[in-house]
């Protein structure tokens, strides 16, 4: 879909176009990625789920259940509570012929059943922002991700772009697939 845009997830469903719609309720992952800096990327991500928004909005916030959702984070945890939570967070990734590790502290600020933005306190990037968006859409949700990220290893931002568009939608889809299955 070349016509799609970032400026058109943030915004409420109704203003999306009749093809993104469709596209959504299909079950199209709708992704758009962009340079974020000269080593880091950008992605935009949105899916429709089937299921009212409290009902997502119940296991997203399930925070140890996001190692379910994303194959390469292995650890997730809840560090804090409160009115801003603090997360940790581990994942491996194999980029070309090695193999690394990253680990996050984050600060998560939710608003209820509608957004919930995270905050990289420290851990082994550069910087990270990451933005999670729900919407009402006829009878279920529609799931809006954003995330920007820098490396702190030196890996080109096409590469980054392109391993972010590739695996965004499929951690999408197996977000979908568990959010789904109860």
């Amino acid at each position: 879909m070349n016509t799609f845009s970032i400026a058109n997830l943030v915004e409420p469903a109704k203003t999306w176009s009749q093809v993104q719609q469709t596209a959504l309720l299909q079950g199209e992952i709708l992704v758009e990625t962009r340079s974020h800096s000269a080593w880091g990327g950008a992605v935009m991500a949105a899916m429709y789920l089937p299921v009212r928004r409290s009902q997502v909005w119940q296991q997203i916030t399930d925070y140890p259940r996001w190692v379910q959702y994303f194959p390469d984070v292995i650890k997730s945890e809840v560090l804090q509570r409160g009115e801003t939570k603090r997360l940790y967070q581990v994942a491996k990734k194999a980029f070309f012929l090695f193999t690394t590790q990253v680990e996050v502290y984050l600060n998560v600020i939710e608003v209820l059943q509608q957004r919930i933005q995270f905050r990289l306190e420290q851990g082994t990037f550069n910087d990270f922002t990451a933005e999670l968006k729900l919407q009402d859409c006829g009878i279920g949700t529609v799931l809006t991700y954003a995330v920007q990220a820098t490396p702190n290893i030196p890996v080109p931002t096409m590469f980054i772009q392109q391993a972010m568009h590739l695996e965004l939608p499929e951690n999408m889809r197996q977000m979908r697939r568990i959010i789904c299955s109860r």
